[in-house]
């Protein structure tokens, strides 16, 4: 299927997610894309609203990007995850997407932009106002199909994760995200796995390969010809070949897998390079991003040919 034919696919993304986390660039971006959207409306209306705009064939309203917050009933948020099961049941494909943030890094860019949060009040303070919107949107974040942690994300690389894996990915195929990061900075919250591969030989410790990456030939050659690091490869690369086509089977569009050493500088650089080459072989969709990268930290997306005429 071409990417021109999956644009004609009638499609609704509700984005959501906590105040300060980069929804309202989602939703310009999305628009940017040709989506229709709308931000803020009260959730006991989407459906009619979905069921007016989808009726027919008008182009205007093919792709939907609909905004949800926490302004909203509890019992009707917590009612979104089930319309939107019907409206995949129906032929319309439909997901939603869910931004989240570090806390601190949310009370951070508050007293820097001098905002208020929507839910805040006298009596409630910007700590207490973020952990009542975390429990009103549980039902959405809990059964969003794809989720964006921008606790390090600029808007420039949150602007490519839009276009990379919501806008390009054709219906009924998985995307999948091979993400590098370095544990010193933190675990990404947005992955389905995470490993672990601190364990293996660290090529920091040669002074003739510490100023390289993962991505650089000299480190390539060191960690290819080491035993450990091929049985890492093979061994996680097994583990996925054998869950991957499960969560396919369960209608799962997205998995984010990251791979984490120490500095995010080289030996989760070289796997992630390895593993999204291997299984861009088998998915029509597999993005590599290397967090700890100041050089590398846009997507790249691994195509293979045969899955794409765009």
């Amino acid at each position: 299927m071409s990417l021109t034919a999956a644009n004609t696919t009638k499609r609704i993304v509700i984005v959501s997610g906590l105040s300060g986390s980069g929804k309202s660039v989602a939703l310009h971006r999305l628009e940017d894309l040709g989506y229709y959207c709308i931000d803020n409306i009260p959730a006991t209306l989407l459906a009619q609203l979905i069921e007016q705009l989808m009726h027919g064939d008008d182009p205007m309203y093919r792709h939907l990007a609909i905004g949800l917050d926490a302004r909203n009933k509890r019992t009707d948020l917590a009612a979104i995850p089930e319309q939107v099961k019907d409206l995949n049941a129906r032929g319309i494909q439909a997901e939603i997407l869910f931004l989240t943030t570090d806390d601190q890094v949310l009370i951070k860019r508050y007293s820097e932009s001098r905002r208020r949060h929507p839910l805040s009040s006298n009596n409630l303070s910007l700590e207490d106002a973020i952990d009542l919107e975390r429990e009103m949107l549980a039902p959405l974040s809990h059964s969003a199909d794809i989720i964006f942690d921008t606790t390090r994300t600029s808007v420039h690389d949150l602007r490519d994760l839009i276009a990379q894996r919501v806008y390009t990915r054709l219906p009924g195929t998985m995307s999948l995200l091979f993400k590098s990061f370095g544990f010193k900075y933190g675990v990404p919250t947005d992955a389905e796995y995470v490993f672990d591969v601190r364990c293996l030989p660290n090529p920091y410790w040669d002074q003739n390969l510490r100023q390289y990456s993962g991505l650089d030939q000299p480190v390539i050659d060191f960690l290819g010809a080491q035993e450990l690091v091929l049985k890492m490869q093979n061994d996680i690369t097994t583990f996925l070949s054998n869950w991957i086509p499960q969560f396919v089977r369960n209608n799962r569009s997205y998995l984010t897998i990251a791979i984490g050493c120490t500095g995010g500088h080289h030996r989760s650089v070289y796997l992630a390079e390895r593993l999204a080459e291997h299984f861009s072989q088998e998915y029509a969709q597999v993005l590599v991003r290397h967090s700890e990268l100041s050089n590398q930290n846009s997507l790249e997306l691994k195509t293979n040919e045969r899955f794409f005429s765009i």
